[in-house]
């Protein structure tokens, strides 16, 4: 599926690792808490306004150093902010791991990963279906 030009730019690439990337309780991590990590990381000024400003909008050209202290604490490459067509590729992994948090999800894939590749195109198939079925229905329907 195609990013939106709001997920291309930088405060959309921020936001999206705030999004998926978690603490390992899966709660999110706070701005105070990634700008304090992104400070001991750089030893430079990094506030928690700035990140702020910056998974907005309100600022958006950073120093190289603040660029790769986010990524050093997101664990993701630093031409992440830089490679469209890799920041594409990665938010969709980013995305398919925020899914596994979900136990009903992982269990789900991890039930599939056994089956012949026939049978995994039978679940795709379904939950295609499934997926459509849902998005048809009108808001308020139960299932």
């Amino acid at each position: 599926m195609p990013q939106s030009d709001t997920g291309r730019s930088l405060a959309g690439k921020i936001d999206k690792l705030f999004e998926v990337v978690r603490r390992p309780d899966g709660a999110s991590y706070s701005n105070e808490e990634v700008a304090q990590a992104c400070r001991e990381a750089t030893g430079e000024t990094f506030s928690t306004t700035y990140l702020w400003q910056l998974r907005t909008g309100k600022r958006d050209n950073p120093t190289k150093r603040h660029l790769e202290a986010l990524a050093q604490f997101f664990q993701v490459p630093p031409s992440y902010f830089f490679d469209d067509e890799q920041s594409e590729k990665l938010a969709e992994e980013l995305t398919l791991l925020g899914a596994l948090r979900d136990a009903g999800v992982r269990a789900i894939a991890l039930r599939a990963v056994t089956l012949s590749p026939d049978g995994q195109a039978v679940i795709r198939d379904m939950v295609d279906a499934i997926a459509r079925r849902e998005n048809d229905r009108t808001p308020g329907e139960k299932a």
